[in-house]
């Protein structure tokens, strides 16, 4: 499946949260709670802000699916990347859930972030809360993300420790078994690993938990394949 800016707004994000709201497995947000949200995350926009900047830490570094002006490498502290949001559908079944990227409290992180089209501000937005805020997984935040431009005001999605889905203090052998094992409507949730990993050698960053990660998790496949 490709997830895109066109497929997001045909409505492929809800259909598959459809689904899984139909085996009980999310509370699926409706259109008006995600409109309300995003109202409330540009009414806190911090005073004298004109651009939105949207920073990504996960699948937004590497497939965006909104138009943009201008993309900027950033580092944001007092979070940290952390595969700490279960997924029963896009990377994963209900037999063999997968696990996805959330920003968890403590230490840094760095991504990229995008400049929105100001020119079509709303319609983009909606692209991003389609696709982030299908469910209460996440909380937009505001944050501050030091650039080699100085300090930019950037909204990101912060990891809602209250949503059931959120997972804290798994062994690493078991997050890398679930990632080597997960496959969902979106895809391997290996590649969204390894798609991330790729993201980060692009920021320059050669060693670091990810990396470490993978290669657990390549040995695992290896091991399934034998």
């Amino acid at each position: 499946m490709v997830l895109n800016r066109d497929s997001i707004r045909n409505g492929i994000v809800q259909e598959i949260a459809e689904e899984g709201e139909r085996l009980g497995l999310i509370r699926r947000l409706s259109l008006e709670e995600r409109i309300a949200s995003r109202k409330k995350t540009l009414a806190a926009r911090p005073p004298g802000v004109n651009d939105v900047w949207v920073f990504g830490y996960g699948s937004l570094m590497w497939n965006p699916a909104f138009h943009h002006v201008d993309r900027l490498r950033g580092r944001i502290y007092g979070y940290h990347r952390a595969f700490c949001l279960k997924t029963f559908i896009g990377r994963g079944s209900p037999d063999k859930p997968g696990l996805v990227l959330g920003l968890d409290y403590g230490g840094s992180c760095q991504g990229i972030a995008f400049r929105v089209d100001p020119g079509n501000l709303e319609e983009e937005l909606d692209v991003v809360w389609s696709r982030e805020m299908v469910a209460d997984g996440y909380c937009p935040t505001w944050v501050t993300m030091h650039t080699e431009r100085g300090p930019v005001p950037a909204i990101t999605f912060v990891m809602n420790r209250t949503y059931e889905r959120y997972v804290k203090g798994l062994p690493q052998e078991t997050i890398a078994r679930m990632i080597a094992e997960a496959e969902g409507r979106i895809g391997r949730c290996a590649e969204y690993l390894e798609n991330t990993v790729q993201s980060l050698d692009e920021l320059g960053i050669a060693d670091g938990p990810m990396h470490r990660l993978l290669v657990q998790v390549r040995e695992l496949e290896h091991i399934g394949n034998d």
